[in-house]
C-alpha cells in the first residue's frame, strides 16, 4: 500500500494519497485546490487517481476535487447526507472501497458537520486488521473538531453527535490505530491542535482531556463555549465546495499594473492588500490599504479582514511573489485577483499619487507617554489568553479577530491610538485596519509586547 500525507502550511490542511502501485490505482482524500502534487505523485508511482474522497464539506479551504476529476476522470465521493449539488457518488456507513492492497471502510462520524465521515484504512498486504484511520475533522492531534460551523441552531445536536462519534464510534476501535486528521496546527477548525500531524488513538485517549470525560454533560459543558472566530471567508468557501469550485488556471498569468492602472482599479472598488513588513508599510503606503504581511497565518487573516468577493489588488516588495500569493488566495476562494503594483510603492510615489504613513512608536516612547499621561488609548489586539499572561497596565484588550469582524469599532476616531500585539505583525495589521476605517491618529508599537518585556518595562498579570 502506498501512503502519503500532504501538508499545506498556513491553513494547516492535511490531505492524503493512498493507493496500490501494483494495481496502479490511488485515491486522494480531502484535496487542496492546487492539485499538481497529487498528479505528480500518481505519475511518479505509476498509479492512476480513480477516487477522490471528501470526509466532509470543508469550510476553511476550497477543494480540488473537480480539478482532479477534470484531469484524471476520477469519481468524487461524499457521505450520502452531504448537500453537494454537483455530480458525485454517495457513501454510507459500512461501505467498502478496495484499491488493490488498500482497503477503506466508511464510518459516519458527524459532529464537526452533520455529514462528516472517517475512513478506516487497511493494508491487506500486511494484515486484515485496520492500520490507520483518516479522521477528517472529528479527531485532531490534541484536539477535537469544532461543532459550531453548521450554525448555532444545530450546535447542541452537533455536540451530541461529536460525543457519539468520539466515545461510541471511535470507542470500539483499537488503541493501536494510527490517526491521520484533515487538519493540523494553523487550522481554525479546532482550538488547540498540536504541530504534530499524526497520533494514535491510544495516545489521544491517554492525553487528550476531551477523550476521557465522565459523561455527556461534562462533554457538552466543555464545548458549549466560545470557539475561534469564524472568518468572513468560511461561508463563501462552504458555498464553493457545495456547488463545486471553478477550475484553477493551469498557469497563473502575470498581471502587473502600472500605478495609473492600479489607481483606476481602486476607483472601481479594488481592495489593496499590502504584503510588506511593518516598518516598510509604516514608512509609506497607499491610503485605504490593509497591511497583511507574509507569515504562517496570512491566509487566515485575509479571511478575517477581507470580504471574499472583493476585487484584490496586491502590493509587494518583489513582483516575483505574485504567483505564490495567487495560489494562497485561490486556496481560500479569493479568485477575483486584479493584479499587483508594478514597481511597488516607489513607482506609486514617483507618479505623485497620495501616500499615507503609519508611525511605529518605540517602547521607550510609549513608556515616556505613560509617565507623562499623554497617551490616549493603548489597544492590545492579542487573544485573551495572551493578555492574561501579561499586558501593559494602561492598555485595553480588543482581540484582532473581534476588531476585524466588527461592523463598527467603538473607539473615538480623532484620538491617538497605539496598537500592540506580541511582536508587531498583528499590531500593524490592526492599526492599518483602523486607519482604513477612518481613524486619524494611529500608531503601531514596534516589536510589540516582546520588545516591551525585553526592555524591562512593567507587565501586569
Amino acid at each position: 500500500m502506498y501512503f502519503k500525507q500532504i501538508a499545506v502550511p498556513g491553513i494547516g490542511c492535511l490531505s492524503y494519497v493512498i493507493g496500490c502501485p501494483a494495481a496502479k490505482v490511488a485515491a486522494v482524500i480531502d484535496p487542496k485546490r492546487d492539485v499538481q502534487d497529487y498528479i505528480d505523485i500518481a505519475r511518479n508511482e505509476g498509479m492512476k487517481i480513480t477516487h477522490v474522497i471528501e470526509t466532509h464539506i470543508h469550510a476553511d479551504h476550497v477543494s480540488g476535487n473537480l480539478e482532479i476529476r477534470s484531469r484524471t476522470g476520477a469519481d468524487i465521493y461524499f457521505h450520502e447526507t452531504a448537500p453537494v449539488t454537483f455530480e458525485h457518488k454517495k457513501l454510507k456507513e459500512g461501505d467498502i472501497i478496495e484499491l488493490g492492497t488498500a482497503k477503506f471502510e466508511v464510518i459516519h462520524t458527524p459532529g464537526h458537520t452533520p455529514h462528516s465521515l472517517s475512513l478506516l484504512v487497511t493494508d491487506k498486504s500486511r494484515s486484515e486488521e485496520p492500520w490507520l484511520i483518516l479522521s477528517g475533522d472529528l479527531l485532531f492531534v490534541g484536539d477535537i473538531g469544532r461543532p459550531d460551523l453548521a450554525g448555532k441552531e444545530l450546535l447542541e445536536e452537533q455536540v451530541k453527535n461529536l460525543y457519539e462519534s468520539i466515545y461510541n464510534k471511535l470507542g470500539k476501535l483499537s488503541d493501536r490505530l494510527e490517526v491521520y486528521p484533515a487538519h493540523g496546527q494553523g487550522s481554525l477548525c479546532g482550538k488547540g491542535m498540536s504541530s504534530k500531524t499524526s497520533t494514535t488513538l491510544g495516545y489521544e485517549r491517554h492525553t487528550n482531556p476531551l477523550l476521557h470525560l465522565d459523561s455527556m454533560e461534562e462533554f457538552k459543558k466543555s464545548f458549549m463555549q466560545e470557539y475561534p472566530a469564524r472568518p468572513k471567508s468560511f461561508s463563501h468557501i462552504i458555498s464553493m465546495n457545495t456547488k463545486g469550485a471553478p477550475w484553477m488556471d493551469r498557469s497563473i498569468d502575470d498581471r502587473p499594473l502600472t500605478p495609473s492602472q492600479f489607481r483606476d482599479a481602486m476607483k472601481i472598488g479594488g481592495k489593496v492588500i499590502d504584503t510588506r513588513d511593518a516598518p516598510a508599510y509604516g514608512g509609506v503606503h497607499i491610503p485605504g490599504s490593509i497591511n497583511i504581511g507574509f507569515g504562517n497565518q496570512m491566509v487566515n487573516w485575509i479571511g478575517m479582514a477581507v470580504e471574499p468577493e472583493s476585487k484584490i489588488l496586491l502590493v509587494f516588495t518583489e513582483g516575483t511573489k505574485y504567483r505564490d500569493m495567487c495560489t494562497l488566495l485561490y486556496r481560500i476562494g479569493y479568485d477575483n485577483i486584479l493584479g499587483y503594483l508594478q514597481g511597488g510603492i516607489p513607482a506609486w510615489q514617483e507618479h505623485g499619487f497620495p501616500i499615507e504613513r503609519l508611525p511605529q512608536i518605540s517602547v521607550q516612547e510609549l513608556q515616556d507617554e505613560i509617565k507623562r499621561k499623554t497617551y490616549r488609548h493603548i489597544i492590545d489586539v492579542r487573544s485573551e489568553a495572551e493578555w492574561n499572561k501579561g499586558h501593559i497596565e494602561e492598555a485595553e484588550l480588543l482581540p484582532l479577530t473581534e476588531m476585524l469582524l466588527k461592523e463598527e469599532v467603538n473607539l473615538p476616531k480623532e484620538e491617538k491610538m497605539i496598537v500592540t500585539c506580541r511582536v508587531g505583525y498583528r499590531g500593524n495589521m490592526g492599526a492599518s485596519y483602523l486607519q482604513m476605517r477612518g481613524f486619524k491618529n494611529v500608531h503601531n508599537l514596534a516589536g510589540g509586547m516582546q520588545a516591551w518585556a525585553n526592555a524591562g518595562f512593567p507587565v501586569k498579570i
